[in-house]
């Protein structure tokens, strides 16, 4: 059952949302939070859109296919330990840089590897979802 009330809403709580995934994401790495809970916060953004715009909109609003996003996250989470071996540190040894941002503090290798598992819940959640609906819609 369509809403208007609940469309008009879910266009601004998906930036609401996504803006407050991104804060737990860059958070992460010194508080509770990271990329895991930010992946699961942006991806329910998308639930909510999808509940109430339908499905095919979700898709078009998000323009790439989960695939890519579970792809680029594994890549980025990869990566974060390489610094460590390329110094010849243990593997996943943590290397910070101080960035001189105040909300952001220090940026390391935990804080790619957090942005490789953000993307990597954000696409299997948006896969799972994504795929449940068109069996639904079948």
């Amino acid at each position: 059952m369509y809403s208007i009330i609940l469309a008009t809403a879910s266009k601004y709580l998906l930036l609401l949302l996504q803006m407050f995934s991104l804060f737990l994401l860059f958070r992460g790495h010194n508080e509770p939070g990271g990329g895991f809970v930010g992946g699961l916060v942006a991806a329910s953004a998308y639930a909510l859109y999808f509940i109430a715009n339908g499905i095919s909109e979700a898709e078009k609003l998000l323009k790439i296919d989960p695939f890519y996003l579970i792809a680029t996250g594994l890549m980025i989470a990869v990566s974060s330990i390489l610094p460590s071996l390329l110094v010849g540190l243990d593997v996943m040894k943590a290397i910070w840089i101080d960035t001189g941002i105040p909300f952001l503090g220090k940026a390391g290798t935990p804080l790619v590897f957090d942005i490789g598992v953000y993307f990597l819940v954000l696409g299997i959640t948006l896969k799972i979802m994504f795929s449940l609906a068109e069996e639904d819609r079948q």
